[in-house]
């Protein structure tokens, strides 16, 4: 994936067997990040589920959280819009030293993507990147309206501090999608672009199927 760094100690992996609140997990990649940052810590990939929330991101807008909504709201320093976050979503929280993978963001971010859609295509999912559309894709054939029908499945909001990346990525496996319907999803509205899970796709799905998939194609 064009990020991998020589001569670094092993990535650790954490696997929560819970929830995790939102701030709780924020405040625990801080500390994480500084102690990469300084030297004290490894690298780290965090898989979690938080329970059923929305987060803002940098460039969210008021009006793309919808009257419908119900759930708390938490504003985040990652990048992107409006997004859900609940039980049965893998969260990837993503902490790498930048300062020794080449500091480049654009293709950190690539990187992200390529995963996803490696880990999709071992679980029988193709996913896809849309220009102009972050997060990852699935084409669900023909639209009614005209088009395609196209459903994210993954989405993408990062931070970088010092070099060192923090927040990442969410895999819908089994979430209710229904929340969804609170938010306009990374400010796409369009009625093409939708949302979808592995569930939904496959007809079955757990997160440790996921897990297996996002660790066995892991690049970084």
């Amino acid at each position: 994936m064009g990020l991998t760094a020589k001569g670094l100690d092993e990535i650790e992996w954490r696997v929560e067997s819970a929830p995790v609140g939102y701030p709780e997990a924020v405040a625990s990649m801080d500390a994480r990040v500084e102690a990469i940052r300084a030297g004290r810590a490894p690298e780290t990939i965090w898989l979690l589920e938080h329970p059923p929330l929305y987060t803002a991101g940098t460039s969210s807008r008021p009006e793309d959280l919808l009257p419908t909504a119900t759930l708390p709201v938490f504003t985040t320093g990652r990048g992107g819009q409006f997004t859900y976050h609940g039980p049965g979503q893998r969260i990837a929280y993503v902490m790498l030293d930048l300062r020794r993978r080449g500091q480049d963001v654009r293709g950190y971010v690539r990187a992200l993507e390529a995963w996803i859609i490696a880990a999709l295509a071992e679980l029988g999912v193709t996913g896809e990147r849309r220009d102009g559309r972050v997060g990852i894709w699935v084409d669900r054939g023909p639209h009614p309206l005209g088009g395609r029908r196209e459903d994210k499945i993954a989405a993408i909001g990062v931070r970088i501090r010092h070099w060192i990346t923090f927040h990442g990525l969410s895999l819908n496996v089994t979430c209710d999608l229904a929340p969804f319907a609170g938010i306009v999803p990374c400010g796409i509205a369009e009625p093409q672009f939708g949302v979808t899970s592995l569930l939904q796709l496959r007809g079955s799905a757990t997160l440790a199927e996921a897990d297996r998939a996002l660790r066995h194609t892991c690049r970084f």
